[in-house]
């Protein structure tokens, strides 16, 4: 395949602009900078654009570190989202696997494999969230029980799940949740009288951030793609 179509096949790029980026040198083929927009791409070599590896067409599982102030949905025309950030994966229909708030941060999983998200995020399947919090005033000792056995949520019908809660300080707490209710860990300091200030999520199952700075993303392993 002549490399300028292999551009725009495996990325955003138009043809024009997958021309540009090669006439201007922002494109290497196996760690070499390529200008002509002619050379055949065997299967096997490594092509990148501005020092990102494009990848085969096939499905897409990503995990970002989101900042806060950026939203998670596919597109918005005056907030910035997490596909905003994701340079050279937009050529496929992505869309995100767990949700979170615009001033929550963390963790958040991105695919374009319909199936996978299901089971990432139907109630059908055990999947533990773990988040970090920050609460307004101090977490009480007896919030561990409650929370274990279930708590009625404003609304709601059922009792939650039961949690694990970890008190750190006077005023943070690790919460591991199998279930994701509608913005669950805020209503559940709510409903004892509480509120959080900063919540942060450190991992989905097996997944968790490592070293991923803030706005940072990276690709699953396969271990961590099968491990739902």
């Amino acid at each position: 395949m002549r490399l300028d179509r292999y551009l725009a096949t495996h990325s955003d790029a138009t043809r024009t602009l997958a021309k540009m980026a090669i006439k201007t040198g922002r494109v290497a083929v196996n760690g070499s900078v390529v200008k002509d927009q002619g050379k055949k791409v065997k299967p096997d070599d490594v092509v990148s654009i501005n020092g990102r590896e494009l990848k085969e067409s096939g499905e897409v599982y990503l995990v970002m570190n989101k900042q806060a102030g950026v939203i998670c949905a596919t597109q918005d025309e005056e907030q910035d989202t997490v596909l905003d950030f994701l340079d050279g994966y937009t050529h496929k229909e992505l869309h995100i696997a767990g949700r979170l708030d615009k001033d929550t941060t963390g963790l958040v999983l991105i695919t374009s494999d319909g199936k996978w998200s299901h089971r990432v995020t139907s109630p059908n399947y055990v999947c533990e969230k773990v988040y970090l919090l920050e609460s307004v005033i101090p977490i009480q000792g007896s919030y561990i029980e409650e929370f274990s056995n279930g708590i009625l949520l404003r609304d709601e019908s059922k009792l939650t799940k039961p949690a694990k809660l970890e008190i750190l300080t006077e005023n943070t707490a690790r919460l591991t949740l199998t279930e994701g209710k509608y913005h669950q860990v805020k209503r559940m300091f709510g409903a004892m009288g509480n509120r959080v200030t900063k919540l942060h999520r450190e991992s989905v199952g097996e997944v968790t951030l490592a070293d991923l700075q803030e706005g940072e993303f990276r690709e699953l392993t396969q271990a961590e793609i099968d491990s739902f």
